[in-house]
């Protein structure tokens, strides 16, 4: 990691912070030491005291055991016991669907470190829960693995990525899923979440890179002239 990187406080980290990213978490999206991430945040909440208080409030809560959350998991505990499957998303049933999105909904809290204990104590009596996926199911935990890459990519002070001109591989994979995220979007089939997640963690994901220069810097960093 470049001098620039380590310089205290860095501001892609506390704008990572500011938008209710836990400090644990943007130490593993960029790679950086845990007490690295949390001296940099601790110097800026020093100059911006309202920090802490803004994280806080952009952190997303974990999701409380409902009723019928409790319902849904002795329901799908019995399915199992009985046929040894557990339900899809994409079932037939309309019941079974329902239960799959639920179960599917716990695999990506689950992921993300925010399942309730509840929630893991019962579905942990299925052996490998987490890894019984639908098509439906992997295809939201690629979306989820392609936006932590791209949260990464651009901590590490790069621009919006390039799905064309460019012969970077990595860049091009993820210019191509950011480029699809736009076509969803503009085609109104970006789900409400998803759409939400890039407005809040990636502002101005809509209109990328300009058609000169770069993206545009924190205040404290000078642009960067570059290629289209």
């Amino acid at each position: 990691m470049t001098e620039k990187v380590r310089r205290a406080p860095f501001p892609e980290w506390v704008q990572m912070y500011r938008q209710g990213i836990p400090a644990k978490k943007i130490a593993g999206l960029v790679h950086a030491p845990y007490s690295t991430v949390r001296y940099h945040l601790a110097r800026a909440a020093e100059l911006e005291p309202d920090l802490r208080a803004t994280h806080a409030s952009m952190a997303r809560p974990v999701p409380k055991v409902t009723a019928a959350g409790r319902r849904n998991l002795e329901t799908i505990l019995t399915l199992y016991a009985a046929t040894g499957k557990l339900p899809t998303a994409g079932a037939g049933n309309l019941e079974e669907r329902a239960l799959g999105s639920w179960l599917q909904d716990r695999r990506r809290q689950a992921a993300e470190g925010t399942l309730s204990p509840y929630y893991a104590d019962g579905l942990a009596k299925i052996p490998d829960w987490t890894q019984h996926t639908s098509k439906k199911d992997r295809d939201e935990s690629r979306w989820n693995t392609r936006f932590a890459e791209l949260v990464t990519y651009l901590a590490a002070g790069n621009d919006w990525p390039r799905h064309q001109k460019t012969s970077d591989h990595a860049e091009q994979r993820l210019g191509l899923w950011l480029h699809s995220q736009r076509i969803s979007k503009r085609a109104s089939t970006l789900s409400p979440d998803k759409k939400a997640r890039l407005d809040t963690e990636m502002p101005g994901w809509q209109a990328g890179r300009p058609r000169t220069g770069r993206r545009p810097a924190h205040k404290d960093q000078q642009p960067t002239p570059g290629p289209d």
